[in-house]
């Protein structure tokens, strides 16, 4: 008895360091803030938005970058943000602000799940890219936002791979006798990197669906009142996974869920015609992954 509560103090301390570290997380960069909330009004011009990216000529290059990059598949090359957003429209033109901002966040390299520079990237835009064509697929309606939790899903690794590289041995035990990453994680810390993800949105004040999509990504079956967006971010996670876009650490299960597939009126036969495509899908997007 002594010693599971031993157990239970240890584990409730790492957890208030856990959370206590969530809800210190760096912001994104200020222009990028008022960049979002500016964006969120439709009749924004152009000139506003001009007017807070010309303060950070570093955003407004990686922004030119990505607008021109085969992911956002503008057909003609565009020079200027005023061009980028009439050809774009002010949803998309955020979705690559979004973009931008994180690209120097996620673009490190995450300890303790032996990511290395870049890998964790790669792994969000394949994971957007891939939940993108699968919204087309079932035909999700534009309101249900898919594009920003799948970029942002993972960003609970960033801090919570600093307490997996002190606890790798207790991971990689728990991982090796067939028990998922994701509840090996909750068995160590008490918590795992998807709830933390989704605090670290909620700390940014991101959207209600937004954060429960990042919370919920491995365990879709939980979403009570399903629009679709949580299934089609769980779908497209394993979907990259299965070609090798994730984490080196064993533990993932790969198997897509009958409940998710059936929600998303997805046949397994049209499943697996899907996981044949997403390779080509990942191979699009080389010039995507890195800026200058």
């Amino acid at each position: 008895m002594e010693i599971a509560q031993e157990k239970t103090l240890m584990m409730n301390d790492i957890l208030g360091k856990i959370m206590l570290k969530a809800s210190s997380f760096p912001s994104m960069p200020k222009a990028g803030v008022k960049l979002m909330d500016l964006l969120q009004n439709k009749d924004v011009s152009i000139a506003e938005i001009e007017k807070i990216l010309r303060y950070d000529p570093g955003l407004t290059a990686n922004v030119l970058k990505l607008a021109n990059s085969s992911y956002f598949g503008i057909p003609s090359k565009v020079g200027s943000l005023k061009h980028a957003i009439a050809l774009l429209g002010v949803k998309r033109f955020s979705q690559i602000v979004l973009t931008a901002c994180m690209s120097n966040t996620i673009d490190k390299a995450v300890e303790g799940y032996d990511l290395p520079p870049g890998e964790l990237w790669r792994h969000s835009i394949a994971v957007s890219k891939t939940a993108e064509a699968l919204a087309k697929f079932v035909k999700l309606t534009n309101e249900n936002d898919v594009f920003t939790p799948a970029l942002l899903h993972d960003m609970g690794k960033l801090l919570l791979g600093r307490f997996i590289k002190e606890g790798a041995q207790a991971i990689e035990d728990v991982v090796a006798g067939g028990v998922p990453l994701v509840v090996a994680e909750n068995m160590i810390f008490g918590t795992d990197h998807a709830e933390i993800g989704a605090q670290i949105l909620a700390h940014w004040s991101f959207p209600g669906d937004i954060v429960n999509a990042v919370r919920l990504h491995h365990n879709p079956e939980r979403v009570k009142h399903s629009n679709g967006q949580t299934e089609i971010i769980y779908l497209s996670n394993i979907l990259c996974n299965s070609h090798g876009d994730g984490d080196s650490i064993k533990g993932h299960d790969n198997s897509p869920s009958p409940v998710v597939l059936k929600r998303l009126n997805i046949s397994f036969s049209q499943y697996e015609i899907i996981l044949e495509r997403v390779c080509s899908w990942i191979n699009e997007l080389s010039d995507t992954l890195n800026f200058d």
